[in-house]
């Protein structure tokens, strides 16, 4: 379980640093689009984004074995 959750947090900071080092203008652009969003919204996509996540997680240790 903890080599699922590595691997995880490691794809995430390479897909984070895929963009950034791609489009550094366009991340600008959307967290000019985060700051004017409303609060519950932000929180919102954040808790969609954990569920998500969280069952791409599961099903990839399911598959796993």
């Amino acid at each position: 379980m903890i080599a699922i959750l590595i691997l995880a947090f490691g794809l995430v900071l390479v897909l984070e640093g895929l963009v950034l080092a791609l489009a550094p203008s366009r991340m600008e652009e959307v967290l000019r689009m985060l700051v004017e969003m409303p609060v519950e919204t932000r929180r919102l996509i954040g808790l969609l984004a954990m569920t998500l996540g969280g069952i791409l997680l599961w099903l990839a240790a399911w598959v796993s074995g």
